[in-house]
């Protein structure tokens, strides 16, 4: 907010003013490493908006690809990956939408698998007429096998780092009846 001083001259008066089409923001600050303290902030015009967001984590669990998802936020890779460390809950709604791509990747690479895939190849004429048709099926058990693996291995280190947080995980439920005996 800007107040006139002396001789007309505007100055801050260090607080931010919720006008008129601001919107505020609780966010850390940046003192020492360790933060200041919540403080409230107006949220960037040109910023990560919660629309940016969503328009982001939506692509990324559809294409499992950090760049196209921030190309069609409108925002560079950089920043993603900037927001991504800064904020827990986005790093965690990342994963999310992650897992969601990779589970859908899974489906069509069983399914693919499982009955193959098709492609049909025409063959044309001088006079562009149709000369003939040749269905060509593949089975991509390879990529299928890899795809897999990868992905049941970062389930299991997932699985497990949430299993050790958990209160009534194995971990937790053998230090309590060691507590109590």
């Amino acid at each position: 907010m800007q107040e006139k001083g002396e001789g007309g001259v505007r100055r801050f008066s260090g607080r931010a003013s919720a006008g008129k089409g601001r919107e505020m923001k609780v966010q850390r600050g940046q003192l020492c490493g360790g933060g200041a303290g919540a403080q409230m902030r107006a949220v960037r015009k040109d910023g990560w908006t919660d629309k940016r967001r969503k328009t982001f984590l939506e692509t990324l669990a559809a294409t499992c690809n950090v760049s196209e998802a921030a190309r069609v936020a409108g925002r560079n890779l950089s920043g993603a990956y900037q927001l991504k460390r800064r904020d827990p809950g986005f790093a965690r709604e990342w994963e999310q939408a992650l897992s969601i791509g990779y589970a859908e990747l899974e489906a069509l690479m069983l399914r693919q698998a499982l009955f193959g895939s098709e492609q049909e190849e025409v063959v044309l004429d001088a006079e562009g007429t149709v000369k003939s048709r040749k269905v060509k099926r593949g089975h991509p058990h390879m990529v299928a096998m890899r795809l897999l693996a990868a992905y049941a291995r970062r389930v299991a280190e997932t699985r497990a780092a949430h299993e050790t947080d958990r209160p009534d995980g194995e971990d937790a439920v053998a230090r309590l009846r060691a507590a109590l005996e």
